[in-house]
């Protein structure tokens, strides 16, 4: 790994990139993350991830309601959420890396299960869950396809926007 492609250092434990403490929302974003993970990659069920999650350090300054709810979410609505997510795609759900493919889902449960959250501060989030655990570039490519799946998700709140 050359100088160039290296990712910032976190600000030590429980910081941002910038220094700033994580909200109990972006740290169960990132458990959620990790679950969805173990479950793309190892096939761990919904029970074995949430005991396992549950008792890594820094899981108890987590939102544990919203935690269990994007899991949970994810895991029910994964059929559905990936057939919303395939046409903004340029490859198969499947080819998508584990990363970008589990915060593309976790963006997608997010726009149609909380519509009290605006749609852009749910694809900044998932912006940096892909920044700071996905490749290089994946950022990039999870804004370009929640942008879109903002469109058809919530197109008053993406029109009314971008009237601004």
């Amino acid at each position: 790994m050359t100088e160039s492609t290296k990712k910032p250092a976190a600000k030590g434990p429980g910081k941002t990139a910038n220094g700033s403490s994580k909200s109990p929302r972006r740290r169960a974003r990132e458990f959620a993350l990790q679950g969805l993970y173990q479950w793309r990659i190892g096939g761990a069920d919904e029970a074995a991830i949430e005991a396992h999650v549950s008792e890594v350090a820094g899981f108890d300054k987590a939102d544990g309601k919203f935690f269990l709810g994007l899991l949970r979410g994810v895991l029910n609505e994964r059929v559905t959420l990936c057939q919303q997510i395939q046409p903004f795609l340029d490859r198969s759900f499947e080819e998508l890396s584990p990363i970008e493919a589990c915060v593309l889902l976790i963006g997608g449960y997010e726009m149609q299960a909380h519509p009290e959250t605006p749609y852009r501060v749910i694809i900044n989030e998932a912006i940096e869950l892909a920044k700071s655990y996905g490749g290089t570039d994946g950022h990039k490519y999870v804004n370009g396809v929640l942008d879109k799946l903002a469109a058809q998700l919530r197109p008053v709140e993406v029109e009314a926007r971008n009237k601004r």
